[in-house]
């Protein structure tokens, strides 16, 4: 299930050179990973509540590919590709229509009190049900 998130860019989102400025695309799919998260009925601030549990990113590689710029409105993609013991991977890109601007393979970890932690197995069913085939 390839998950799909649109944002507009907005002044601030830009440089000087009037294009968004590259580390705003990392903002950007950080807000399609946390409505992805959701989408697949995980909620993030119950976790940390019941838990402790908490996902961070441990690496990005990132590309970027074309310029985007004030006022476009663009869509983040998130796919599943990988479901770890304690490690989710997931593909990222962002789009102007039918134009890949950026693309990113994010891998995340979740976190507990001391240390890396396995998935909780509901949390682990829920996030195998958004997994891309």
């Amino acid at each position: 299930m390839t998950h799909r998130f649109s944002v507009r860019v907005y002044y601030e989102d830009t440089d000087l050179a009037g294009i968004v400025y590259y580390a705003n695309y990392l903002k950007f799919i950080e807000r399609g990973r946390s409505e992805w998260v959701r989408a697949c009925g995980v909620d993030q601030a119950r976790l940390k509540a019941e838990t402790g549990m908490v996902f961070v990113v441990r690496r990005v590689e990132a590309d970027y590919l074309r310029p985007a710029v004030y006022d476009d409105v663009l869509e983040v993609t998130t796919d599943l590709v990988e479901l770890g013991g304690a490690r989710i991977v997931l593909d990222q890109a962002v789009w102007r229509g039918g134009d890949k601007l950026f693309t990113a393979r994010v891998v995340l970890v979740c976190l507990g009190v001391s240390g890396a932690t396995r998935l909780p197995p509901a949390v682990r069913a829920a996030l195998q049900g958004c997994l891309t085939v």
